[in-house]
Protein backbone atom coordinates (compact mmCIF):
# COMPACT_ATOMS: atom_id res chain seq x y z
CA UNK A 1 0.00 0.00 0.00
CA UNK A 2 1.44 3.33 -1.04
CA UNK A 3 1.41 6.05 1.56
CA UNK A 4 2.53 9.63 1.60
CA UNK A 5 4.97 10.68 4.35
CA UNK A 6 4.06 13.81 6.27
CA UNK A 7 6.14 15.75 8.76
CA UNK A 8 6.31 19.11 10.48
CA UNK A 9 3.41 19.01 12.90
CA UNK A 10 3.71 19.87 16.56
CA UNK A 11 2.71 22.17 19.37
CA UNK A 12 2.88 25.91 18.74
CA UNK A 13 1.62 28.99 20.52
CA UNK A 14 -1.07 31.20 18.97
CA UNK A 15 0.51 33.50 16.41
CA UNK A 16 3.28 31.03 15.68
CA UNK A 17 4.21 29.24 12.48
CA UNK A 18 4.72 25.69 11.26
CA UNK A 19 5.61 24.21 7.90
CA UNK A 20 4.19 20.84 6.96
CA UNK A 21 5.89 18.67 4.37
CA UNK A 22 4.55 15.71 2.43
CA UNK A 23 6.85 13.49 0.38
CA UNK A 24 5.18 11.62 -2.44
CA UNK A 25 6.66 8.26 -3.53
CA UNK A 26 8.22 8.36 -6.98
CA UNK A 27 5.95 5.55 -8.09
CA UNK A 28 3.07 8.04 -8.25
CA UNK A 29 3.27 10.03 -11.47
CA UNK A 30 1.17 12.43 -13.51
CA UNK A 31 0.07 14.16 -10.34
CA UNK A 32 -2.66 16.66 -11.17
CA UNK A 33 -3.77 17.58 -7.66
CA UNK A 34 -2.04 17.99 -4.30
CA UNK A 35 -3.92 19.07 -1.24
CA UNK A 36 -3.93 19.43 2.52
CA UNK A 37 -6.95 18.53 4.58
CA UNK A 38 -7.56 18.67 8.31
CA UNK A 39 -9.84 17.02 10.79
CA UNK A 40 -10.51 18.35 14.26
CA UNK A 41 -12.06 16.18 16.99
CA UNK A 42 -15.77 15.70 16.40
CA UNK A 43 -15.65 17.41 13.01
CA UNK A 44 -15.56 16.25 9.42
CA UNK A 45 -12.40 16.35 7.38
CA UNK A 46 -12.16 19.61 5.45
CA UNK A 47 -10.04 20.97 2.63
CA UNK A 48 -7.42 23.47 3.78
CA UNK A 49 -5.53 24.17 0.57
CA UNK A 50 -4.90 22.63 -2.82
CA UNK A 51 -2.58 23.16 -5.75
CA UNK A 52 -3.12 21.91 -9.27
CA UNK A 53 -0.58 20.90 -11.88
CA UNK A 54 -0.81 24.36 -13.46
CA UNK A 55 0.00 25.87 -10.02
CA UNK A 56 -3.51 27.16 -9.47
CA UNK A 57 -4.19 27.28 -5.74
CA UNK A 58 -7.33 27.13 -3.67
CA UNK A 59 -7.72 27.90 0.03
CA UNK A 60 -10.38 27.54 2.67
CA UNK A 61 -11.71 30.93 3.61
CA UNK A 62 -10.58 30.44 7.20
CA UNK A 63 -6.90 30.18 6.23
CA UNK A 64 -6.63 32.68 3.37
CA UNK A 65 -3.80 35.11 3.94
CA UNK A 66 -2.24 32.91 6.63
CA UNK A 67 -1.46 29.60 4.91
CA UNK A 68 0.47 28.99 1.70
CA UNK A 69 0.60 25.76 -0.26
CA UNK A 70 3.52 25.07 -2.58
CA UNK A 71 5.10 22.15 -4.39
CA UNK A 72 8.62 21.13 -5.36
CA UNK A 73 8.32 18.78 -8.31
CA UNK A 74 12.01 17.88 -8.22
CA UNK A 75 11.62 16.63 -4.65
CA UNK A 76 8.12 15.18 -5.10
CA UNK A 77 7.09 17.23 -2.09
CA UNK A 78 4.17 19.47 -1.22
CA UNK A 79 4.37 21.99 1.59
CA UNK A 80 1.93 23.90 3.73
CA UNK A 81 3.36 27.02 5.35
CA UNK A 82 1.11 28.04 8.23
CA UNK A 83 1.54 31.47 9.78
CA UNK A 84 -0.37 33.33 12.47
CA UNK A 85 -1.77 30.06 13.77
CA UNK A 86 -4.93 30.12 15.84
CA UNK A 87 -6.34 27.62 18.36
CA UNK A 88 -9.06 26.75 15.86
CA UNK A 89 -6.36 25.48 13.49
CA UNK A 90 -5.76 22.58 15.87
CA UNK A 91 -6.39 19.35 13.99
CA UNK A 92 -4.78 16.36 12.34
CA UNK A 93 -3.53 17.48 8.94
CA UNK A 94 -3.55 15.07 6.01
CA UNK A 95 -1.80 15.25 2.67
CA UNK A 96 -3.65 14.06 -0.44
CA UNK A 97 -2.51 13.62 -4.03
CA UNK A 98 -4.24 12.39 -7.15
CA UNK A 99 -2.15 10.81 -9.85
CA UNK A 100 -1.30 7.57 -11.57
CA UNK A 101 0.55 4.50 -10.34
CA UNK A 102 1.12 1.30 -12.25
CA UNK A 103 -1.07 2.64 -15.03
CA UNK A 104 -4.06 3.36 -12.83
CA UNK A 105 -5.45 6.62 -11.49
CA UNK A 106 -5.53 6.83 -7.74
CA UNK A 107 -6.21 8.99 -4.72
CA UNK A 108 -3.47 8.76 -2.10
CA UNK A 109 -3.33 9.89 1.53
CA UNK A 110 -0.78 10.37 4.25
CA UNK A 111 -1.08 9.08 7.79
CA UNK A 112 -1.72 12.53 9.24
CA UNK A 113 0.31 14.87 11.40
CA UNK A 114 -1.01 16.54 14.54
CA UNK A 115 -1.00 20.32 14.78
CA UNK A 116 -1.86 21.79 18.18
CA UNK A 117 -2.13 25.53 18.72
CA UNK A 118 -2.24 26.38 22.39
CA UNK A 119 -0.69 28.69 24.92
Amino acid sequence: QVQLVESGGGLVQPGGSLRLSCVVPGSIISINYMGWYRQAPGKERELVAAILSDSTTNYAQSVKGRFTISRDNAKNTVYLQMNNLKPEDTAVYYCNVRGRRLGLSGDYWGQGTQVTVSS
